[in-house]
């Protein structure tokens, strides 16, 4: 077990054009932070608006959020920036002992998000690899069905979600941070992290709500999955376990 207690907190939201899931994304993720403060005294919220048009920006000066502006249309960027921008504001806090959490501008956290993130960082864990349910208000009756088919409520399936994930920052430095691409930076951290011997943790005890929406900001995200895979995925997980079973 790791003896680097954790003595701070930062929580890192990339956000492009998201006016109408905003106010509900950082209402859950003050929450999540108040919540916090009671295992570690110190969290910072940094709030990366890239490339918004919108009211994303208005909406958002109603937290207390670090607010940074970048140009960039990728979320490996904003990521990366959000990153930055939390280590200079605890700049005085070792790496080793810098949690940082991260989440998406179209997501929810629960209350005990962060908490149950810094529980497992005390035990050891060095990346807290968690689960997303998209909004169910979002997708018919067919897709629901085969998300259920394809997802077993309390067991983590080790998917890697940029919306409910979670770095020790000493783990994600040594990683070489997020790259700066378009999609799948957060696989691609997770990946590089694992194979600098990390300790990583996957659980589904703290799900975020991520938006099921069928057109997302990315070409092969979550949107794509939902709108595409879901359905592939969920009659495939029914052929198995409808296979007959042959026994020697």
């Amino acid at each position: 077990m790791r003896s680097d207690r954790i003595l701070a907190a930062a929580i890192v939201i990339p956000a492009h054009d998201e006016e109408d899931l905003i106010h509900a994304c950082l209402t859950s993720v003050e929450l999540a932070a108040l919540a916090a403060r009671h295992v570690t005294g110190r969290v910072t919220t940094v709030l990366v608006l890239d490339s918004c048009s919108d009211a994303t920006a208005q909406l958002a000066a109603d937290f207390p959020v670090e607010v940074v502006t970048i140009d960039a249309g990728r979320v490996g960027a904003a990521r990366a920036a959000g990153v930055d921008a939390a280590l200079r504001a605890n700049r005085d806090v070792p790496p080793s002992r810098l949690w940082i959490a991260h989440t998406d501008a179209d997501s929810a956290v629960p209350p005990h998000w962060l908490t149950h993130q810094l529980r497992l960082a005390k035990r050891g864990a060095d990346v807290v690899v968690g689960t997303v349910r998209p909004d169910f208000r979002d997708l018919d009756e067919t897709q629901t069905e085969a998300w259920w088919a394809t997802h077993t409520p309390g067991v983590a399936n080790g998917h890697v979600h940029g919306a409910n994930l979670g770095t020790r920052a000493s783990t994600l430095i040594g990683a070489g941070g997020f790259e700066d691409v378009r999609e799948h930076e957060d696989v691609w951290l997770v990946e590089e992290m694992r194979a600098r011997g990390a300790r990583l943790v996957a659980s589904d005890a703290a799900w975020v709500r991520t938006s099921g929406r069928q057109q997302g900001r990315t070409v092969g995200g979550y949107a794509r999955y939902l709108r595409e895979d879901l359905i592939a995925a969920a009659a495939a997980a029914t052929q198995r376990a409808t296979a007959p079973v042959s026994v020697a």
